[in-house]
């Protein structure tokens, strides 16, 4: 191998990597700008505008959902639910697998270079043979090559792997979106099994107490201080309280079931209580922000943001085809007609072949893909503003039910204590004759009523914070 062959190869080298980083930069993708978000500049209800008197409340992007979940037995199934959900799983991987597709696209950008080496023998016919004799020949070659490299003079290859980059930053984000519904999820759940706890816990009392009224009935029957209608009007408000239990029990098994999907595990129930706890699940105090604070905790706004990057950049490779595109092959190294010689002296052989393919005629081929990787991107804008807006109006719905339910679980209250009292009244009046037993049946239905609809909204005011924190981001940090 001779030095200026060596100089040689190297110069022209040199001079295609450095055009190909030089002429590289051209890229042919639309400028990109961010669609104006089609939102309101606030939510429209008391949420939107400070109080004089009332305290600050803790804003989701300040929270992470450690600081949301204030219940420790509630926390410990979240943590397990993080490292053994399938769907989060999937996610995950498939987030993975957009990690990988990125680094496979983005490598074309740079050359490849690969070790090779071949060896041919072959007889040539006496009549093909220029002496007129057959003869066997053999050719043995060794050395570095250069596989075929796009100059990617107008940007094809560096969007190809831009549209990759965003395409797994979305992907990115969507798993951040899965782990987000997942936390949400848990959380409504558990809330929903632990509001029926509690209503089975009120329907026990109910019952021991129109069990005790019953035999009070059925004692005064014998004695002919009561009617057979009154035994069986007791009896009825008896089988509709079991009826009651068997319902809410229903319910306790099935969002047990539900938290051991979520969950992952075999069992659930030994990370759960079978008692209504007393204590807080999550955080009471909980403000929805500005609506521009979407764009930035919203991660499906923000996928969505990134796959609309990427159709624009797939507009500029679909540019580029329209332009000619240049590729360099080469190789050095030794070639011999003996395998001893391979590498001796002289021996060095080399090759250089740039190639350039210009579009002439495809069959309207590179304009439909232009015309596809336009509607593409506005399918992209269309989801886009899609996103945004029904964030917005999750957002919206979580804030009209923080703020009604905290109004009427207030208004439950009241009419709970009133329930009570005429309750009590109601059994006065009856055990001392002013009042028929009618009417103090009518009085147990309604305190039973009133209170199990007070459990169901306190309920519903825990789910509707559950879904601010998750409308509003999860509080990602």
């Amino acid at each position: 191998m001779s030095k200026r062959t060596l100089i040689a190869f190297s110069r022209a080298s040199l001079i295609a990597l450095w055009s190909a980083a030089w002429l590289a930069g051209c890229s042919l993708a639309p400028s990109f700008s961010t669609p104006e978000a089609p939102i309101a500049s606030d939510w429209g209800s008391e949420s939107s505008a400070a109080k004089p008197g009332t305290a600050v409340e803790s804003s989701s992007a300040s929270l992470d959902w450690r600081t949301f979940v204030v219940n420790e037995q509630l926390q410990g199934l979240i943590e397990t639910a993080l490292a053994n959900n399938r769907d989060l799983r999937q996610a995950l991987l498939s987030v993975e697998a957009a990690r990988a597709q990125y680094g496979i696209q983005r490598s074309d950008q740079l050359p490849t270079l690969q070790v090779e080496g071949s060896g041919q023998r072959e007889r040539v016919p006496g009549d093909l043979s220029a002496s007129g004799r057959s003869t066997t020949q053999s050719l043995y070659q060794a050395g570095v090559g250069l596989t075929t490299y796009e100059l990617d003079l107008f940007g094809r290859v560096e969007n190809l792997s831009e549209a990759a980059l965003q395409e797994f930053l979305a992907t990115e984000e969507g798993a951040r979106s899965t782990r987000i519904s997942l936390i949400s999820n848990i959380v409504r759940t558990y809330v929903i099994r632990d509001g029926a706890l509690e209503r089975k816990r009120l329907a026990k009392q109910v019952l021991n107490t129109r069990e005790a009224s019953l035999q009070l009935i059925a004692d005064r029957l014998e004695l002919g201080a009561a009617t057979a209608l009154d035994y069986q009007e007791a009896l009825g408000l008896v089988e509709q309280t079991r009826v009651d239990l068997e319902r809410v029990e229903r319910e306790i098994r099935q969002t047990t079931n539900a938290l051991t999907l979520l969950v992952g595990v075999p069992d659930v129930r030994p990370q759960l209580s079978e008692e209504p706890t007393s204590d807080r699940w999550i955080v009471q105090g909980l403000a929805p922000g500005a609506p521009s604070e979407l764009l930035e905790h919203r991660p499906d706004i923000r996928a969505a943001e990134h796959r609309l990057r990427s159709r624009n950049a797939n507009i500029g490779a679909a540019r580029a085809a329209f332009f000619p595109r240049f590729s360099l092959t080469g190789s050095f190294g030794s070639a011999s007609a003996e395998l001893s010689d391979l590498f001796g002296s002289g021996q060095e052989s080399w090759s250089f072949a740039p190639r350039l393919t210009l579009p002439i005629f495809d069959g309207g081929r590179n304009e439909a893909n232009l015309d596809l990787a336009h509607v593409r991107k506005d399918l992209a804008v269309a989801e886009y503003e899609k996103v945004i807006q029904s964030a917005f109006r999750e957002v919206s719905d979580a804030i009209a039910a923080k703020e009604t339910l905290q109004r009427e679980t207030a208004a439950r209250q009241s009419l709970v204590k009133t329930s009570e009292m005429r309750l009590q009244l109601s059994r006065a009046r009856y055990e001392n004759g002013a009042d028929d037993y009618s009417r103090y049946l009518d009085a147990q239905r309604q305190s039973f009523r009133n209170r199990s609809a007070l459990v169901q909204v306190q309920t519903e005011q825990q789910l509707a914070l559950a879904d601010l924190f998750r409308a509003l981001g999860g509080g990602w940090q």
